[in-house]
């Protein structure tokens, strides 16, 4: 018969083995370095998986084919190139947008929101802003004579927009400055999409507009429209120093029609900017995704912008996310500069995870070797402390009854000796000490070759 092989050792006992050579353990203990060592790996494997970025987000955006909606649109197509899905939901503008970002349970990662809006809503707290992406004025159309100033539009039927617009919350505020109020002046709530018709009819006298709730071409077909005036504010220096979120815009003539010369003068209008939200839970490589696709949709000249004059780190009545703070400081990481998306959000949360925890663990680990060293070391000298002073008594003692008591003191240190496990790497201490227990021992059976103290003759 052929002899067996011999088995080979199991992987745990190897690994325990090595641990025990490597830091002089004992089994027990080099088992529970080891538990110790692949929890809290297994807690950063955990963490790692748990934290992945999301594959898809939600944007609450404004009606169809209102500015809102499109710069949406231009977000989905710029977070898809990178394997990140957005569900765009239409809204009725700005307001609207904040709330569903508010309300968790609508579970709205991102959404566009008009500075100002935030005034006296409540949930702040819930939410951050990722900065400004553009400046979006309030047109006010209107029919009939030239007018100058905003007092003139009292008494005549307005519509100010939806309860969920920016533009109403703005309107009113505008003509409450002027003195004009509900009670003086007929104020509608009406559908952005109806306003245009409404105006062109006659049915109303006066509407205030803007392009986050309203279909552009829709927008340029007032501007073009024979018989409505777009109002220019003559003092919207004045109205951006009362209101502090107005910036002041100017309109060229021509600018929209240079055929038609539209506008037919030089327009003056006041407007907030438009702010990125997104939920305090938004994922951090996310609102990184987010804000790089920013730079590049909005860092473009515009109607009302200079080129590279957005995305923009303001806070009016919403805090910047940390995330944000990081990003306009530094710009993108390495990784994400370097790396597609998904790579480098992995690399980056490897980093973020095992990083401290080599940090921690690694003079953790180093530590253990130390410790044992000075439990062993305390064990040792607590047996020379107690040989030293049977020693010392012996060479003092004549009585054989003390010096038996000093044997039996001896023989429990030797034994306490004999029983002590000593890993390899302190065994030259504990036989040090064995030699001395022995020169002890010699002492006190009286075969040292020292010699002992002669007896006192006057005994």
């Amino acid at each position: 018969m052929r002899p067996e092989s011999p088995k080979p050792p199991r992987r745990y006992r190897y690994g325990v083995d090595t641990v025990m050579e490597l830091f002089d353990i004992g089994p027990w203990v080099a088992l529970l370095v080891l538990a110790m060592v692949g929890a809290v790996f297994m807690a950063g494997a955990y963490y790692i998986v748990k934290s992945a970025p999301p594959s898809q987000v939600t944007m609450s955006s404004g009606p169809e084919d209102s500015s809102f909606h499109r710069t949406a649109l231009r977000y989905q197509k710029a977070l898809a190139e990178s394997g990140v899905k957005l569900n765009i939901l239409p809204s009725e503008g700005s307001l609207e947008n904040l709330l569903r970002v508010i309300d968790a349970d609508q579970k709205v990662d991102l959404a566009l929101v008009a500075t100002g809006v935030a005034e006296d809503v409540a949930g702040l707290e819930h939410v951050n802003s990722l900065g400004a992406i553009s400046k979006q004025p309030i047109y006010l159309f209107y029919r009939g004579a030239p007018i100058e100033r905003l007092v003139e539009m009292k008494g005549k039927k307005i519509v100010v927009g939806k309860g969920g617009s920016g533009a109403r919350k703005l309107a009113l505020k505008l003509l409450e400055l002027n003195g004009i109020k509900e009670d003086t002046t007929p104020i509608y709530n009406r559908d952005a999409q109806e306003i245009a018709g409404s105006l062109l009819s006659g049915e109303i006298d006066a509407a205030f507009i803007m392009s986050e709730n309203m279909a552009i071409a829709e927008l340029r077909k007032l501007m073009l429209a024979p018989g409505i005036r777009l109002f220019s504010f003559r003092n919207a220096n004045a109205y951006a120093r009362k209101i502090d979120y107005l910036n002041v815009m100017d309109l060229p003539q021509g600018l929209i029609d240079f055929g038609a010369n539209v506008p037919a003068q030089d327009v003056e209008l006041v407007g907030p900017m438009i702010e990125l939200i997104a939920s305090e839970n938004l994922h951090p490589a996310i609102s990184d995704l987010v804000l790089d696709a920013a730079t590049s949709i909005h860092a473009r000249p515009g109607m009302f912008q200079k080129r590279g004059e957005f995305p923009l780190a303001i806070e009016q009545n919403i805090k910047l996310s940390d995330d944000a703070t990081r990003f306009y400081k530094s710009g993108k990481t390495f990784f994400y500069r370097h790396l597609p998306f998904w790579l480098a959000s992995s690399i980056n949360r490897i980093l973020i995870v095992f990083v401290p925890m080599l940090v921690l663990l690694i003079p953790a680990v180093r530590s253990v070797p130390a410790l044992f060293r000075w439990r062993n070391q305390i064990r040792i000298r607590r047996l020379y402390r107690e040989l030293l002073q049977v020693e010392q008594k012996s060479r003092r003692e004549n009585d054989q009854r003390r010096l038996e008591v000093l044997r039996a003191e001896f023989e429990r240190i030797d034994q306490a000796l004999g029983r002590m496990r000593v890993r390899p790497a302190y065994a030259d201490q504990f036989y040090h000490l064995r030699v001395h227990v022995d020169y002890v021992r010699r002492l006190l059976s009286g075969t040292s070759t020292e010699m002992r103290p002669l007896p006192n003759e006057n005994l």
